[in-house]
């Protein structure tokens, strides 16, 4: 018998389109004989879709007109079963629309790749592949992770997270920032991906400028000292905390300071010289198989290793599961590499990374559900309640509620 395998994308995210891409990608290669996939689109209203044409690219050009001859669906656990469920129900006759064995989340950005739907799914008792709620929580937090990163001896730059509440006055803000790193420095909201509200700031102007922008994407901004003479690598990881792999690495190719949204997603293929680009089409973006990347990238063999082996470090640090991607940075003038960040969602779920090691998309897809499979076999032997007679004999003080009661 087939998986029920619900391919779940969109949300309230700066990232939402970037994740229709990816998952229709996936649904595109995964192996129909092996799974009965179910797509489930999620709007920016944290509604749920699923039905015909959910799963054609060319259809979200104009979402209302797709949304108007879809079904819009409800999860409802019934005992050990969860199933997808016509909404509003029908007065007669089942509106179970699916059934659905596992889910796998193709998200990007906050409230959705944050661990916020990861809890979701897990309180359905769903299995789903990628990383739990805690390691999506930390991989989403760029603050967060740092201090479990440097406890594992894995470098990273150090920074200062600053609030609303700082930015009430921006002068102040600005003169311990200056005091702090000088110049130039990186700002960036502490929880978004896809490099949406990051700038780099050389001066007092340029800061105010990037505060302003970083602050409308979030309450906490991330400030470090940004280095000068850059060279981003990345690196995929797929596995667990027993066992991690780690995939080919790549060098975006980008002609500013910082890989923009629009270098990511937006290049339409085009590469630098001596670059590829994976997965590329003239009829627009695909996703990040569409950047400009040179892939293997240009490392010495003593580079790529370490690149590769603080990977999988960061990735079992951090207590990841499925896929993600490991974003470093060299500072060409030192050769020293640290830690940026990780992407727990990565973009078109790096698949591209794996091609050059003979791992293909669907190969990795069958990775990733076998990954949640045994994840959930091993949190079915955890006992999750206890069973006590703590409630016998409890008075809360009636309607008065419990101010004062005693047990």
């Amino acid at each position: 018998m087939k998986l029920k395998v619900a391919v779940l994308f969109g949300g309230k995210s700066t990232e939402h389109e970037i994740s229709i891409i990816s998952a229709i990608q996936a649904m595109q290669s995964l192996d129909r004989n092996k799974y009965d996939v179910v797509p489930v689109y999620m709007t920016k209203d944290a509604e749920f879709y699923t039905g015909e044409g959910i799963d054609v690219i060319e259809n979200y050009t104009h979402i209302p007109d797709l949304l108007k001859k879809a079904v819009r669906v409800i999860w409802i656990k019934e005992g050990k079963k969860t199933g997808l469920y016509r909404y509003p129900m029908k007065k007669f006759g089942s509106s179970l629309i699916s059934e659905v064995d596992l889910v796998l989340p193709i998200v990007h950005g906050t409230n959705v790749e944050d661990g916020t739907l990861q809890g979701f799914i897990q309180t359905l008792g769903l299995p789903y592949a990628g990383c739990d709620v805690c390691s999506s929580a930390l991989g989403m937090n760029k603050y967060a992770m740092k201090p479990i990163l440097k406890d594992h001896g894995i470098p990273v730059l150090d920074c200062s997270v600053y609030t609303w509440k700082d930015y009430e006055d921006e002068e102040v803000l600005v003169r311990s920032i200056e005091e702090k790193y000088g110049y130039p420095v990186i700002v960036k909201p502490l929880n978004l991906g896809s490099s949406i509200g990051i700038s780099k700031a050389k001066d007092e102007e340029e800061l105010k400028d990037a505060l302003e922008l970083a602050f409308q994407f979030s309450r906490t901004v991330l400030v470090e000292h940004a280095i000068s003479s850059l060279r981003e690598i990345n690196c995929a990881v797929l596995g667990d905390y027993e066992n991690a792999e780690a995939s080919e690495c790549e060098e975006p190719l980008n002609a500013e300071d910082i890989l923009t949204f629009q270098d990511k997603y937006m290049s339409g293929g085009k590469s630098a010289k001596g670059a590829k680009t994976a997965g590329a089409s003239s009829g627009g973006s695909k996703g990040m198989a569409s950047l400009a990347r040179r892939c293997p990238a240009d490392l010495s063999k003593e580079e790529r290793d370490f690149v590769r082996e603080t990977a999988v470090r960061t990735f079992q640090a951090l207590g990841c599961s499925g896929v993600a991607r490991i974003d470093l940075m060299m500072d060409k003038d030192t050769g020293k590499i640290y830690v940026n960040e990780i992407n727990t969602i990565p973009g078109s779920l790096s698949f591209y990374l794996w091609e050059p090691l003979g791992k293909s998309y669907q190969q990795l897809l069958d990775d990733l559900i076998n990954l949640a499979l045994k994840r959930q076999r091993e949190e079915d032997k955890i006992v999750f309640t206890f069973d006590s007679n703590v409630l016998e004999g409890v008075h809360l003080g009636g309607a008065k509620g419990a101010k004062g009661s005693k047990m």
